[in-house]
């Protein structure tokens, strides 16, 4: 995404309380709960701490001054509005206290859940347009069969659901996540949302790869602040990936009941970005169950979260989702959940030509020398007793192996065919 393009998207710089789109009551606790947690007198650190530009910490302040919850302490130094310190009153202090009891919440100001949704249809992920140039450099380190990136690219375009199936060890998640650093460019993401007054976290660091932040150039006048509103971070579009552990509870709020705060499902935290599911078929719930719980998302683009008090709500989903399976999609899911998966990619068994490839990158990775004697010995006499059954995973493990029994040995790295023989008997197991 060009610079042009990022500014075209980046969230306005609020310039008062009135273009938070918050409730005042909700905004006025948080700064009372952050200075009191946080101990904050100086208004540059409390306008950091809320996220927000000082004149808008000002104003807060000042709400809270003539409610009698805050009191001046004094000036450092110059007597100016900017040098004056605050603390909480008895009754500020108590408020916190009433407020913290409803919420442990207290930092960033949330944005409105309105908000997010208009954030997100400006940056969303139809919209990325993946050259073959950028799939081809995303997944260079793998060997992949003719014609795949012509199934690939038009997929990954459409931001709609792709199935990648296949046998086992071909590089179906390597595929996908190469699909992922495809996307490439940057979007900016809520810290934390708010709907009907409860805060919930958005921001994952696990999950979000910041941007490089912005530098500011105190000589220039156009630069005196931020450019875009600082309750959203700049990260590169989102990635997640699950695998058998994934259940339908994760795909819920999840509501901690001592903070009195919820955190958001992974799908949302993939917002933007792409949602990963790999092995399906391995997890504790049915695969039909799963992608059930999909099937409105992916066709409506929007998904329905609950709270703890039974309110429903919707949020945009906004979501390349991609499931990655060694099972033949006929067994896992029904007709009608198969429809609604719009592309259908078999990654299968190399070919004897595309594994030869696969063995001499192998070895370049590893930076030894691609032994041809021991590339004969393979296709000669050890695959046509397994059928040749070639898998794309086979040349990594072999060679790695190879060069642990040398490590162990005390000899120089290398391959030959008794090390490859060795190598062989933990590849395949008899009955």
């Amino acid at each position: 995404m060009g610079e042009n393009t990022q500014d075209s998207i980046k969230p306005t710089v609020p310039l008062t309380t009135a273009d938070l789109g918050l409730e005042f009551t909700l905004m006025r606790d948080i700064l009372l709960k952050t200075m009191f947690r946080r101990n904050l007198t100086d208004v540059i650190d409390i306008a950091e701490a809320l996220c927000v530009s000082i004149p808008i910490a000002q104003e807060l302040i000042d709400d809270c001054r003539e409610g009698s919850l805050i009191e001046t302490l004094g000036a450092r130094g110059a007597s100016t509005t900017a040098a004056l310190r605050y603390q909480l009153t008895d009754a500020g202090r108590a408020r916190s206290l009433e407020a913290l009891a409803q919420s442990e919440y207290y930092g960033a100001l949330p944005v409105p859940l309105a908000d997010f949704w208009k954030q997100t249809a400006r940056q969303g992920i139809s919209d990325v347009n993946i050259t073959r140039e950028n799939l081809e450099q995303s997944l260079s380190h793998l060997v992949l069969p003719e014609g795949m990136l012509d199934q690939l690219g038009p997929a990954v375009n459409s931001g709609k659901s792709v199935l990648l199936y296949g046998p086992p060890g071909n590089g179906k998640s390597s595929i996908s996540n190469g699909i992922r650093d495809a996307l490439g460019d940057n979007i900016f993401l809520p810290r934390f949302l708010e709907f009907a007054g409860q805060v919930i976290s958005l921001y994952d660091p696990i999950v979000h790869t910041l941007a490089k932040p912005e530098e500011f150039d105190p000589s220039s006048l156009r630069r005196l602040g931020p450019t875009f509103d600082q309750r959203y971070v700049l990260c590169r579009r989102p990635s997640v990936m699950t695998g058998g552990e994934l259940t339908l509870s994760m795909l819920d709020l999840n509501y901690n009941p001592i903070s009195r705060t919820y955190q958001a499902p992974l799908q949302l935290k993939a917002t933007g970005g792409v949602f990963i599911v790999d092995d399906l078929g391995r997890q504790a719930e049915p695969p039909q169950a799963l992608i059930n719980r999909w099937i409105v998302p992916m066709e409506q683009h929007f998904d329905i979260l609950t709270l703890q008090s039974g309110q429903k709500f919707m949020v945009p989903f906004d979501t390349l989702v991609i499931f990655s399976t060694n099972f033949a999609p006929s067994e896992m899911f029904d007709g009608a959940a198969l429809r609604r998966i719009y592309y259908k990619i078999k990654v299968d068994n190399p070919s004897r030509e595309d594994f030869i490839k696969i063995f001499v990158k192998t070895c370049r990775h590893y930076r030894i020398k691609p032994d041809e004697e021991v590339l004969k010995h393979l296709l000669k006499d050890k695959y046509p007793e397994v059928d040749n059954a070639f898998a794309s995973y086979h040349a990594p493990f072999l060679i790695d192996q190879s060069l642990s029994i040398c490590d162990y040995e005390g000899i120089e790295r290398q391959m030959n065919v008794e090390l490859v023989d060795r190598a062989w008997e933990n590849l395949f197991v008899e009955d």
